[in-house]
């Protein structure tokens, strides 16, 4: 029947908040989960996907109970890179700025990493400032 890695054309049959079903052949069903929409953070499906679209999809996995994993991104990128293309060069740095310059959109995982070492900076940041006040406060009795 299907196999992963395979490359099919289906058509959008219904759009939920994560992710799209999609009609394949042989009157089989798959969904593509909001992240493997696009290469980029998608916030709205509906604005990448409609109902009846026609679309080209990659399946990324088919579960035991015959649940079919599918990717619209994998399928335009030609398919999944081997491990060693996954890696991630450095970033080139433009000297005069002192930021990363990015040839491509960056991966909601790269997004997220980065949200999450800023969230730590200001945690930390907001915990030494309390601290110091406390410190700085005398109790009179």
């Amino acid at each position: 029947m299907f196999s992963i890695g395979e490359i099919l054309d289906g058509r959008v049959t219904g759009l939920t908040k994560f992710g799209a079903f999609v009609s394949l052949p042989d009157n089989k069903t798959g969904m593509v989960h909001i992240s493997e929409v696009a290469s980029s953070f998608v916030n709205d499906i509906g604005d990448y996907l409609k109902e009846g679209q026609e679309v080209r999809v990659m399946i990324i996995d088919i579960t035991d109970d015959g649940k079919i994993a599918l990717s619209v991104k994998r399928a335009a990128d030609g398919g999944v890179k081997p491990k060693s293309e996954k890696k991630k060069e450095a970033a080139p740095v433009n000297t005069w700025k002192g930021t990363p310059e990015r040839e491509q959109p960056q991966t909601f995982e790269d997004m997220m990493a980065q949200f999450k070492q800023r969230s730590d900076e200001k945690l930390a940041d907001l915990k030494r400032a309390t601290d110091s006040r406390r410190s700085s406060y005398s109790r009179r009795k």
